[in-house]
């Protein structure tokens, strides 16, 4: 059942928590369904994990965090191109849409591309240094 027939939403969302209910319902809803957030919200934990361990700078994390979430939200406007090129074309293959589809997916890959630069550049001196003392 497509989700505004079983929402039976209507009108505007007058309320922060209405509004912020389904703001919720989206982000599990694309994390639930598409395989590669879920590698996104991993590889993001990870990262996390590895500046506590690295004890990063504030502008360190500070640059870390806007790539995570930078790329969460790439992936989840991504998601809503292909949705909306899914429902507008009734799943059937449309030039144009997979253009729309393409590009979607290109921003989210250079999106990518940059977190794993800002990631090189936070962490691998660091274990340089430690493989330094080792050595």
């Amino acid at each position: 059942m497509p989700m505004a027939l079983k929402d039976k939403q209507t009108e505007k969302n007058k309320h922060f928590i209405s509004s912020l209910e389904f703001a919720l319902q989206g982000i599990r809803t694309v994390f639930e369904e598409e395989r590669n957030m879920r590698t996104h919200v991993i590889m993001g934990t990870l990262a996390v994990i590895a500046g506590f361990i690295f004890q990063l700078s504030w502008t360190e994390w500070l640059w870390l965090l806007l790539v995570i979430f930078l790329v969460w939200l790439v992936e989840i406007i991504n998601t809503v191109f292909e949705n909306v090129v899914d429902m507008v074309t009734d799943f059937h293959f449309h030039p144009i849409g997979k253009k729309i589809k393409d590009m979607a997916a290109g921003a989210v890959l250079l999106t990518s591309c940059f977190a794993l630069l800002v990631g090189l550049i936070l962490f691998v001196p660091k274990i340089w240094q430690i493989m330094k003392e080792f050595l």
